[in-house]
């Protein structure tokens, strides 16, 4: 039996589509970008996990705010703002896309690699 739920509220729509885009597509990117630094030899811990949530929440602020913009729509995810859906189901929908296995699968190849090379 399907049950009707009301739509959430803007502020706490926009804050799960703000966590959803920054920890499925931003944190990936600034997570394997970090594992190359530290690869190459550079070896500031602390400095190095500030710079990875402070580039993932730059990165997210800006991907929404591109999203208003039609030609500027790469990144920008839009079931991950739609309030009639619940959190469980905005990951669903776009887990659903072709283009997001590719991205996973992406992210889970380098971030593996880039893991064994630096461990």
């Amino acid at each position: 039996m399907a049950s009707i739920t009301a739509p959430k509220s803007g502020p706490l729509n926009w804050l799960e589509g703000f966590a959803l885009t920054a920890t499925l597509q931003g944190f990936p990117i600034f997570a394997a970008a970090s594992l190359m630094v530290k690869l190459l030899g550079d070896d500031r811990g602390g400095q190095r996990v500030l710079t990875v949530v402070m580039a993932t929440l730059l990165y997210s602020v800006l991907v929404i705010w591109l999203g208003r913009f039609p030609k500027l729509k790469n990144g920008y995810e839009a079931s991950f703002f739609d309030a009639s859906l619940s959190f469980s189901e905005k990951i669903a929908r776009w887990r659903a896309k072709p283009a997001t296995s590719v991205q996973l699968v992406a992210s889970v190849l380098l971030l593996s690699l880039l893991a064994v090379s630096v461990g």
